[in-house]
């Protein structure tokens, strides 16, 4: 886990040498020339360690420490001295230090006591958190499979769960990105606090500011009553971005301004309102090819990617595909208290030989479509098959494949909402340009 970093030191050379060093090593790394400007960052941003100079003109760095510590601030502190006053370093780690260097030190020596420091810092942040058991049976309930992915996907939410990092989730349309990021939240400190959910899919640009910053009463028509928005209601906890990429470029710079400055401006108001948040955003695209054509930020992206975490899509773990099918079996049947079932070998043979362009959330909603058509214990590739709509005009494009089974369902919650696609997208679990998507593919209109 890398960690971000604050270098209070009054020294450019040296300052600017951890710099280097840092970020060669993948940490994210600010600096301040003296004490003052210091704490005026920790009092702005969340940082994991700060490098901290004892002798510093102005502020020395002992002042520094000991206002950090009356001010609660949450930092593993390195404090950097000279040969000839280790005694000093001591006296900080006294006062709550975690650890100390001395003047002259070289690359290693500083990456080696960096590393530590936040070794150390996670085990403790995991242990005050939630016991090992329990946080285990939590990644367990999120992560169902024995995949090599799998594996690495507990072990990164096992790992940044306890930090206050950033997190961007990539991958397919339901593969679970939400499940993951209320997972991090669950196994976090903020956990007894909100965790408040966008849907950037369906912000209006000029109702931006207000949905997430909120406004002031009489801040335009209609404003009869002040309102707090997405990051007031989630300060302490954690906001969930889903689907970052579908906002514009000016919607993206209002919200960079809001993840630089730690602070939200009301619509209408005067003077900002701080926020201690933790971000979780998710997207199903390649941000890097949306920074290329210009509809992604790069500034933004640099900031949302601080961990980034990539859930695979289930054609890439198929031994996962019937342990997951028969966790929902045996969840549904729990939840609707009936008897349950098992798979016929015929459909444990369809279900890993599918390509699940829906992926988990495709998966969950065909075994419980399933479970209810089944009429014994045992689930035919028959009680995976859609009737349709009941009308004799209705097309049957049920042939045996996971695609015809797609378009025969997408059809029908068309058809049950009117042809209205905003409901049908929400009813399928997809969002709506998906939804135009796959009705384009289909040629589904002219069944409408």
């Amino acid at each position: 886990m890398k960690a971000n970093i604050l270098i209070i030191d009054d020294d450019e050379s040296m300052r600017e040498g951890c710099r280097q060093t840092l970020e060669e090593d993948g940490f994210r790394v600010r600096m301040a020339e003296n004490g003052a400007r210091g704490l005026e960052l920790t009092a702005r941003e969340s940082f994991d360690i700060i490098l901290l100079d004892l002798k510093m003109p102005g502020l020395s760095g002992m002042e520094v420490l000991g206002r950090l510590k009356e001010s609660n601030v949450n930092s593993c502190v390195i404090v950097i001295t000279g040969f000839a006053t280790v005694d000093a370093a001591v006296e900080a780690m006294k006062l709550g230090a975690c650890d100390f260097i001395t003047k002259p030190f070289g690359p290693e020596t500083l990456t080696a006591v960096v590393e530590r420091v936040m070794d150390s810092r996670i085990h403790d942040m995991e242990e005050a958190i939630i016991p090992d058991a329990l946080r285990d049976e939590m990644i367990h309930e999120t992560i169902v499979g024995n995949s090599e992915c799998m594996k690495k996907l507990a072990f990164l939410i096992r790992k940044v769960a306890p930090t206050d990092s950033t997190v961007l989730v990539t991958g397919e349309t339901g593969v679970g990105k939400e499940l993951v990021a209320r997972t991090i939240h669950r196994l976090s400190s903020r956990s007894e606090q909100s965790f408040v959910t966008v849907d950037c899919g369906v912000l209006v640009e000029s109702l931006f500011e207000s949905e997430m910053f909120g406004h002031v009463k009489g801040a335009f028509t209609g404003a009869t009553d002040s309102t707090s928005g997405k990051f007031e209601l989630a300060d302490g906890g954690t906001i969930f971005l889903d689907e970052i990429a579908n906002i514009s470029i000016a919607m993206q710079a209002r919200l960079l301004r809001v993840i630089q400055e730690q602070e939200i401006t009301k619509v209408g108001g005067s003077g900002g309102i701080r926020v201690n948040v933790r971000i979780i955003s998710a997207t199903n695209r390649n941000l890097p090819e949306e920074i290329a054509s210009g509809t992604f930020r790069q500034d933004l992206f640099y900031r949302l990617n601080v961990f980034p975490i990539h859930v695979p899509p289930l054609r890439e773990r198929r031994e996962d595909i019937i342990p997951l099918a028969s966790y929902f079996m045996r969840r549904i049947a729990r939840e609707r208290n009936v008897a349950e079932m098992t798979f016929s070998e015929e459909t444990r043979h369809f279900l890993e030989s599918s390509m699940w362009p829906g992926n988990v959330r495709e998966l969950k909603n065909m075994i419980e479509r399933a479970m209810v058509r089944c009429e014994g214990n045992v689930i035919t590739i028959a009680d995976l098959v859609f009737d349709g709509p009941d009308t004799a005009d209705s097309p049957v494009f049920d042939d045996g494949t996971l695609a015809g089974l797609e378009k025969q369902e997408i059809l029908k919650v068309l058809r049950q909402f009117d042809g209205h696609r905003e409901k049908a997208a929400r009813h399928l679990g997809i969002n709506r340009k998906t939804l135009r998507e796959k009705i384009n593919r289909y040629g589904l209109d002219e069944y409408l």
